[in-house]
């Protein structure tokens, strides 16, 4: 049924008027909100498999390890934390006679948007830090997503009141509804051109933004690394979830006389991951999430092999299941290296000049990660201090997200804002700085600071020479 503006202003006006009330809510009162959540999830992992596999052909394995266990986890570390990061922080006062201290408060309204590609832990994991932060919320699951977005709808309904937690389904049209009310906090996962749409609509509200975008995550391998150790790490990032993975590695760099070898662990890391027999076990391997996204796959990978590139591995399509792909030979100007790839196709750029590679990385918009692989903490060093991007992983990819005393976004191009772990917690607060002022005989600069003025100026430019 389609949500109407009426039914909008309903609720938001409903969350308006609560959010008060939110706001008083006790450190145990937000962990047992949490816990029951957590219990939920448990209770219909089952259905969020089928409906992960419904939408996405997502193996449950890793619905399990990426959709489920990170918001559990999530959860775990609020309920541990929580009622440590909700004290009020002691500050030192300069003024005489005051004490001073900082008060974390909720937000207030805030707006979830949560991405197709990880349709349950793109909603869910924002939504433990607004509440664990004392927010009210309206979620927007998308709606390429359905049997995740309607198991969403059932597990928020059951929960939550509208007046503290709501969730809408729709399209583009709902997005551009929900836009027009003055929430204070928008959250948005998704690509950066929509990320754009939503932080001008955000400034006509001055309401604060965490945009989760994305970009070409690029990978650097330095020429003395053991390529046999590293590749499985670099190619189960690829190709995992079909690629479609805002930090999955989107192009690697590798030094011209190991090209062959990377290629050829690469494939071997195919036919041992996704194949049985010599034919691809489909259901390891997750489908592209519609049919404008497989033909913009192989618009990609036509536009490239018409450039000079080279299919190495790969280059099938069946339905949306696109098989895992390797590139090399790639061109500079090929659109595979001008936008996200989001999808199973990995393109394998030569170096002969490290500091090619930084120029390369560097006239780009700025990445959402980083990858490095070296044992030489020089070139390390080297590839942080020359570089920028929301975060880096060393000797791995991916990993930075997954701690949770990091904090994890983007920068710019590839987004706005930090969340994780109390990283989330601070991102949905807003830090009230509270002055408190003896009321009597405390400081002879109160009556020096206030008219008349005569004889004072003489007394101020002799202490501030």
């Amino acid at each position: 049924m389609e949500v109407t503006n009426t039914e909008i202003q309903r609720v938001f006006q409903l969350q308006k008027q609560h959010q008060h009330v939110i706001k008083q809510t006790t450190p145990a009162e937000r962990i047992e909100k949490l816990n029951k959540l957590k219990a939920t999830i448990q209770r219909e992992t089952p259905a969020i498999i089928e409906a992960l596999q419904l939408d996405l052909g997502k193996p449950a394995f890793e619905v399990l390890t990426s959709e489920v266990m990170s918001v559990i986890n999530e959860i775990d570390l609020f309920v541990e934390n929580l009622e440590k990061w909700m004290e009020p922080i002691e500050a030192p006062a300069r003024n005489l006679g005051a004490k001073t201290k900082i008060i974390s408060e909720p937000k207030g309204q805030c707006l979830i948007f949560s991405a197709w590609n990880f349709p349950f832990m793109l909603l869910f994991y924002p939504l433990i830090p607004a509440i664990g932060a004392g927010n009210v919320c309206i979620l927007k699951p998308s709606e390429l997503a359905p049997s995740t977005s309607k198991l969403a709808v059932k597990i928020v309904n059951e929960l939550f009141d509208e007046s503290e937690v709501a969730i809408f389904e729709g399209g583009v049209e709902l997005s551009n509804a929900l836009l027009e009310f003055p929430f204070n906090h928008i959250l948005f996962t998704g690509s950066t051109s929509v990320g754009k749409v939503v932080m001008k609509a955000a400034a006509k509200h001055l309401a604060s933004v965490t945009l989760e975008l994305g970009g070409k995550c690029p990978v650097i391998i330095d020429e003395e690394v053991d390529l046999e150790k590293i590749v499985p790490r670099i190619a189960f990032g690829k190709f995992a979830n079909a690629g479609q993975i805002c930090l999955a590695p989107d192009h690697i760099y590798v030094k011209e006389n190991k090209l062959e070898e990377f290629v050829s662990f690469v494939v071997d890391y195919i036919q041992t991951s996704y194949f049985e027999n010599g034919v691809l076990n489909q259901v390891d391997l997750s489908k592209i999430v519609n049919e404008r996204n497989v033909n913009r796959l192989q618009g990609l990978l036509e536009d490239a092999i018409f450039r000079g590139a080279n299919v190495r591995c790969g280059g099938l399509v069946e339905g949306r299941t696109f098989y895992p792909t390797i590139l090399t030979n790639v061109t500079h100007d090929a659109k595979i290296m001008q936008e996200e790839i989001f999808g199973p196709i990995m393109p394998v750029i030569t170096y002969t000049d490290f500091n090619d590679v930084i120029e390369q990385i560097n006239s780009r918009p700025k990445p959402l990660a980083l990858y490095v692989f070296s044992d030489n903490p020089n070139v390390v060093e080297s590839v942080l201090s020359r570089t920028t991007s929301g975060g880096v992983t060393v000797n791995d990819v991916m990993k930075h997200m997954a701690e949770p005393n990091l904090p994890f976004g983007g920068v710019n191009e590839s987004g706005i804002g930090r969340y994780t772990g109390i990283y989330g917690f601070k991102e949905f607060s807003h830090e009230r700085g509270v002055l408190y002022q003896a009321q009597v005989g405390t400081s002879p600069m109160e009556s020096f600071a206030r008219a008349p003025y005569k004889g004072k100026l003489e007394v101020l430019r002799k202490n501030t020479k």
